[in-house]
């Protein structure tokens, strides 16, 4: 049987908050918010949620932390805190420039001066990415 990896899901505090990082600030492409109609209730969770199609067809979702602990019928405090991070490597240092500029305009922290780095990792550890820069990988 061959598996494969087509969709990660991101439990967020704030999904219209993420979804302007996402979008707005990094760039990738989305329809913004669907999902709406179905509204959380006692018994079952809420269906909002923000996609975004990778390059390589992956999907990225941002999700609500309460939704997606009541989706997996476990306690919301197992949902928080989750570190995490995304790689972003560039060609130049004006590239790595500009993408911790977008990330800083969507209100990334920038954590680390990037004197040599060629490749950028986005840290979400709290609601507002933190933005560590590291060097290029090479294989």
């Amino acid at each position: 049987m061959k598996t494969s990896i087509r969709a990660i899901t991101l439990a967020v505090s704030d999904l219209e908050r993420s979804l302007r990082f996402y979008r707005d600030g990094l760039g990738l492409s989305s329809p913004g918010i669907i999902g709406t109609e179905f509204v959380r209730d006692e018994q079952n969770p809420g269906g909002s949620v923000a996609m975004f199609t990778l390059d390589n067809g992956l999907i990225l979702s941002l999700y609500s932390r309460t939704d997606l602990a009541m989706d997996a019928g476990i306690d919301p405090d197992r949902v928080s805190g989750s570190p995490m991070s995304f790689g972003f490597f560039a060609d130049s240092r004006e590239d790595v420039d500009r993408i911790l500029r977008q990330a800083e305009q969507a209100g990334g922290t920038i954590s680390a001066n990037p004197s040599s780095a060629h490749g950028v990792s986005m840290r979400a550890t709290s609601p507002t990415p933190t933005v560590i820069c590291g060097k290029r990988c090479t294989s």
